[in-house]
């Protein structure tokens, strides 16, 4: 009998598993991805010459394809080791705006700056490129896709912002814009916008999501190669949003909404995103006839000088970001109407006016709401919409409700809960400050906010009475307005 010896089957799945964990050498295309069985000195997916580099396959896949090795560009050091200098923020000269930006701009560091047509942001970015060209010591390079050199030369001469270290290109092809940058070696580059530039290399049409996302891969990838502080101007939606792929704010630093009323003067930079920075700050901006110009103190734009108090008004302090705005709100009592009144506001939250409406009509005796029409609105066309702000709506709605016209030296904080209490509010040391510092003298606040229950001491000259419901409120704002 002859017999047979057979290999066992655990003895060669070992053999394949261990011939599958050895690295084997392979090569693949730095540009687009490819494979190539060997190297060849051009890809013969993208066409790029030089761009196939030998690296080794390992077991792991990614979508049946097997994940590469190679050597990375810079070894991982310990954190310790490496300087924080390049990172360090550089002033722009617009004060207002590095208070958004946390400082300055950061070299390398690539913003977005959003907002609707119209509304300032090419002054705005004009001005920071003179600033930037006059007092960081290298160039500044605006790059325009929506006007011509002559159009922006126009406006800067209305501003006074001609100066020989700022330089204008009207651009909209991206090879074009890094040519410029090859010519100007700039430390400041200005994109107006970055929907406008497009790219022969990718599908679609300037502005749409494949090649804004192109665009803004390759401006990012430039800048942080070059050490470029880079500008990018976006588009938005009818609802606010920034125009393009959502990626768009995850490729970029910072991420800044420009936004304002154009029938005010008032502007306002909110931060969204901030890499080098709080994410919380405001800016606020005043545009006049030569420009626009920083306001380092905006609290009087909203506010209303009276010769006698008036009713229907009370003063509150919101806070944008981590500045504290003292705010006037104020409210007109309509006729009685059938049917369902109207509830129009400007500045405010709807939603919570008609819950603060609700609350009054139920926890107070004497105010009738419910068939009359209200109006609210704030001053200066700031929008405040924080609960901090909703007993001041209620003061001023009972105010023009009852006719009954409020110290003029009285300002409310608090937010109003649905019985009618109430409830804390954050930042109250920093809204009566700012209060005290603009001469008002008594302060409403919720019970638990006070000096002596906060730890720390009232403000000079500033009396701070806590209430612990609407009821209460209204109360104390009848006393004062008596003495």
């Amino acid at each position: 009998m002859t017999t047979s010896r057979a290999t066992p089957r655990g003895a060669a799945g070992s053999a394949r598993s261990r011939a599958a964990r050895e690295p084997r050498p392979a090569y693949e295309c730095d540009a687009c991805g490819h494979q190539p069985p060997k190297w060849v000195g051009r890809c013969p997916e993208c066409g790029e010459w030089g761009s196939v580099v030998e690296c080794t396959l390992t077991g792991p896949t990614v979508s049946g394809r097997l994940v590469s090795s190679r050597m990375p560009a810079e070894p991982a050091r310990p954190i310790a080791t490496i300087s924080a200098a390049p990172a360090k923020a550089r002033p722009t000269g617009v004060a207002e705006l590095d208070r958004v930006l946390g400082g300055g701009l950061v070299p390398g560091a690539v913003v977005l700056l959003a907002g609707e047509p119209g509304v300032g942001k090419s002054t705005l970015l004009l001005d920071v490129a003179q600033q930037w060209a006059a007092g960081a010591g290298s160039p500044s390079l605006v790059v325009s896709g929506e006007e011509s050199v002559s159009q922006v030369r126009l406006r800067a001469e209305r501003m006074d912002a001609l100066h020989d270290q700022l330089y204008l290109a009207a651009e909209n092809d991206l090879g074009a814009v890094l040519g410029h940058l090859d010519a100007v070696k700039p430390g400041l580059l200005v994109l107006d916008s970055v929907q406008t530039i497009s790219t022969p290399g990718t599908d679609g049409v300037p502005g749409g999501v494949t090649q804004v996302r192109a665009v803004t891969a390759a401006l990012v990838a430039v800048a942080k190669e070059r050490g470029i502080a880079t500008v990018l101007v976006g588009h938005v939606t009818k609802d606010g949003q920034v125009a393009g792929p959502r990626v768009l704010e995850h490729l970029v630093d910072v991420v800044l909404h420009f936004e304002g009323d154009k029938h005010s003067s008032l502007r306002l930079v909110r931060g969204v995103k901030n890499r080098f920075g709080a994410a919380d700050e405001v800016g606020c901006f005043e545009m006049h006839e030569r420009g626009i110009s920083s306001l380092a103190d905006p609290s009087g734009l909203f506010l209303t000088r009276y010769a006698e108090p008036v009713p229907g008004t009370c003063v509150t302090v919101a806070m944008e970001g981590r500045r504290a705005l003292v705010t006037e709100v104020q409210a007109l009592i309509g006729a009685t109407v059938a049917g369902s009144p109207r509830r129009t506001v400007s500045g405010l939250d709807g939603a919570r006016l008609a819950m603060v409406l609700a609350v009054l009509q139920r926890r107070t005796e004497r105010l009738t709401l419910h068939d009359r029409e209200v109006f609210a609105a704030t001053v200066g066309g700031i929008r405040v919409v924080e609960p901090a702000a909703d007993l001041a709506v209620a003061l001023a709605v009972a105010s023009g409700g009852l006719n009954l016209a409020i110290a003029p030296h009285l300002v409310a904080i608090g937010e109003v809960g649905l019985t009618g209490e109430v409830r804390r509010v954050g930042a109250v040391p920093r809204r009566l400050a700012e209060a005290t510092r603009l001469g008002f003298r008594l302060a409403l606040v919720p019970t638990g906010c006070g000096p002596g229950a906060s730890g720390v001491s009232a403000p000079e000259n500033m009396q701070v009475i806590e209430v612990a419901d609407v009821r209460a409120a209204l109360q104390c704002a009848a006393r004062a307005s008596a003495e």
